[in-house]
């Protein structure tokens, strides 16, 4: 393992990068290059279709309680919701044609009228109703019901409006209502709808198997530009090299970020084969545990994110396939603030804050010793290995403990680690993860401060933030907590993984989403 990680912690000349794919992939890749040398190198017969690769089955495609990654990104294709978002995170109309507060416990939406479900039916103020009361019923056991703990009321008054009615200003609330966090099925979908989906989306539902496949297809009723693609069937592949084969051998036409970065660099040299890639909004990062009597002192914070050598680890260990993060906010959010402490390798500077912490090297060079629990993934085991090297230069003996990602998980909450190894995916795209994550209100379970970070200025800004209703405001609000969080690091940012698609090049040019989703499927040309 210090073999694999001496050159991404600079003790040798940055020149070889392929020795770390040689030794990460091992013979799985050279496998890959010469496999399937005579294989077919399209999909399927109908050039009008597409078969993309997932990683793990889609739980339950009913959006009402469809909670994991891959069921809400096909149910994006297959419903609509009230609201959208760009790639800024700004909010924009998809049912809804309008929409207002006319006082901070007030949201009225306005319906498009041409919208209607693929079996003909139009989609009206009561199927939005009937949707949304459903989630807040507790005996149907919805896990989004908890987004709409604030709401007291739903009225429909005509076909085209809703109004929704709080019992307290929540600013955020109208992150609840975008697609595919919450789509809007029938009023009369019954307890057996996941079987026999009906939307009002670019494609519909044609049919699942368990563990092998769910295909769709372009809907008939939609009311935007019809899709190109004819039908998409996903198919699901457990195991990434397995993945890759199919790519290579061209039964399947398209991934999205679901290879590790080694394995890319293979695949993308196959002539049949091409990579879209754009800066993505998953965040990884170092947690901290605050009560901890070395990891409280935010010199000893500021110092190991001094040590920390991010720009290589980046370039050699990602692939180049990530962005360096300031804080949990991507940059192409509305509300990122650019301006904030920056912290790239200084060493010097690293060793002069742990002196002055009173953490001197005793005899052995050693300052002091801390654990980081990370998942068994390969990626994070590398990534800590590389840190743990990186960190011994300023005289911090970094232990690794690899667990299950459930127990890292389980530890973190219990408040039982000095530093984890996590991943926010989706969570950090509005201003509402400040309270989630730092606000002393939110010690687990009643929310994600797992390292009980305390500051009484971020505290007071963030119960602003959560009702002011003016951007313009709550952008100035969420810039002074970015600027207050870069210089206490109750986190240690690391980076933004990019969004990749390896994909048949025959595909031609098409823009992904920064948050993984499925919905530039609508638009694709699978014949440019």
């Amino acid at each position: 393992m210090h073999r694999r990680v001496n050159w991404l912690c600079g003790r040798s000349p940055l020149k070889r990068p392929r020795v770390l794919l040689c030794l990460v992939t091992s013979s799985l890749l050279c496998f890959i290059t010469s496999v399937c040398s005579s294989c077919s190198s399209s999909a399927s017969t109908n050039p009008n279709s597409l078969t993309f690769l997932l990683e793990s089955n889609p739980t339950n495609l009913d959006p009402r309680f469809a909670t994991d990654a891959f069921s809400q990104r096909i149910d994006g294709l297959l419903f609509s919701s009230l609201l959208v978002r760009d790639a800024q995170m700004n909010l924009h109309g998809d049912l809804a044609e309008s929409w207002e507060t006319p006082d901070p416990l007030t949201w009225v939406f306005h319906l498009r009228k041409d919208v209607q479900f693929n079996d003909g039916r139009p989609v009206t103020s009561a199927d939005v109703k009937a949707t949304f009361d459903f989630i807040r019923t507790p005996g149907n056991k919805s896990a989004k019901r908890g987004a709409f703990r604030l709401v007291t009321s739903i009225d429909a008054p005509d076909p085209v409006t809703v109004i929704f009615h709080l019992k307290e200003p929540y600013a955020s609330f109208s992150i609840n209502l975008v697609r595919p966090t919450t789509c809007i099925v029938p009023a009369n979908a019954g307890a057996d709808f996941g079987r026999k989906l009906t939307g009002s989306g670019p494609f519909q539902f044609v049919s699942q198997s368990q563990d092998d496949e769910v295909i769709i297809e372009k809907n008939p009723k939609f009311s935007g530009p019809p899709p190109k693609l004819e039908r998409v069937r996903f198919r699901i592949v457990p195991d990434a090299i397995v993945r890759a084969l199919e790519l290579r051998k061209g039964s399947g036409d398209i991934e999205i970020s679901s290879l590790t970065p080694d394995i890319i660099p293979v695949l993308i040299k196959q002539p049949a084969l091409a990579l879209a890639d754009r800066p993505g909004t998953n965040f990884t990062y170092l947690g901290v545990n605050l009560e901890d009597p070395i990891l409280k002192r935010r010199e000893v914070r500021q110092a190991l994110a001094y040590a920390t050598d991010r720009e290589t680890l980046i370039k050699y260990l990602q692939h180049g396939q990530a962005r360096v993060a300031a804080g949990i906010l991507p940059p192409n959010h509305w509300a990122y603030e650019p301006n904030v402490t920056q912290y790239s390798l200084d060493a010097a500077r690293a060793e002069k804050l742990l002196d002055d912490a009173g953490f001197s090297r005793k005899a052995n060079g050693i300052r002091f010793s801390i654990t980081l629990k990370t998942s068994t993934d390969e990626q994070f085991r590398v990534l800590g290995a590389a840190l743990q090297e990186q960190w011994r230069r300023v005289g911090v003996d970094l232990e690794l403990r690899p667990l299950e990602f459930a127990t890292v998980l389980s530890d973190a909450i219990k408040g039982n680690f000095q530093l984890n190894l996590l991943r926010w995916v989706g969570a950090n795209n509005d201003p509402d993860i400040f309270e989630f994550v730092f606000s002393s209100k939110r010690f687990p379970p009643d929310g994600a401060n797992r390292g009980h970070y305390h500051n009484p200025r971020v505290d007071a800004l963030t119960d602003q933030i959560r009702v002011e209703m003016d951007q313009s405001k709550r952008k100035a609000l969420c810039s002074e907590v970015q600027k207050i969080l870069a210089d206490d690091l109750p986190y240690l940012p690391l980076w933004f993984t990019d969004a990749t698609s390896v994909h048949r090049k025959s595909l031609g040019q098409f823009e992904l989403s920064p948050t993984g989703d499925f919905d530039f499927l609508a638009t694709l040309n699978p014949n440019p």
